[in-house]
């Protein structure tokens, strides 16, 4: 039998909230990002605590609190990554970003989405695709990147931007839904 996590990380429907597996994996996390948004800012812990909640990160990777994510395991950031205040990470899915990525603050990652058919969502079915941003990416504040998306290199996101669908590199996009508006 195929257990929820494996439908979750395989991109089909799976129960995230009567799995016990999966609640505690998020339950684990969700302590872990608490204990980092609440350390003093100049505590010499806070970039030990945030390698505990994604081991996958280098030294040189700065995230400000407050910080959420639903598992961290899922998380791969580059070097030279910075991301400013209250950046949600849903990474029910895989989430790469890549190296001298910047995040402005209130910006969210959401790999997981909600089926359209009533009956499913009701049952608290959903869903999760992978995201990917790649080098020297800019995202500008308030923005949203939604399930499944690819966002190039050499890439600028304007604030306010909803990015349902892919980016490609060396481009700028703004809007809702974000759009290519200039080539660089």
């Amino acid at each position: 039998m195929v257990s929820e996590k494996d439908k979750m990380l395989n991109g089909e429907l799976y129960d995230a909230n009567f799995n016990h597996e999966l609640i505690e994996e998020r339950n684990s996390c969700k302590i872990l990002c608490q204990r980092y948004n609440t350390l003093p800012y100049n505590s010499s812990d806070r970039l030990e605590v945030l390698k505990q909640i994604i081991p996958s990160i280098s030294n040189s990777v700065t995230i400000e609190p407050s910080f959420w994510c639903d598992y961290g395991y899922n998380i791969n950031i580059g070097d030279n990554f910075y991301s400013n205040h209250n950046l949600v990470i849903l990474d029910a899915a895989p989430v790469r970003i890549g190296n001298n990525v910047f995040v402005a603050p209130n910006c969210g990652i959401y790999t997981a989405g909600h089926p359209i058919d009533i009956e499913l969502r009701n049952k608290g079915l959903e869903y999760a695709k992978p995201i990917t941003i790649g080098d020297n990416v800019w995202i500008g504040a308030n923005c949203a990147i939604l399930p499944g998306v690819t966002i190039g290199d050499n890439v600028t996101i304007g604030a306010g931007s909803v990015v349902n669908r892919d980016i490609p590199s060396n481009t700028v996009a703004v809007g809702n839904p974000c759009r290519v508006i200039k080539n660089i």
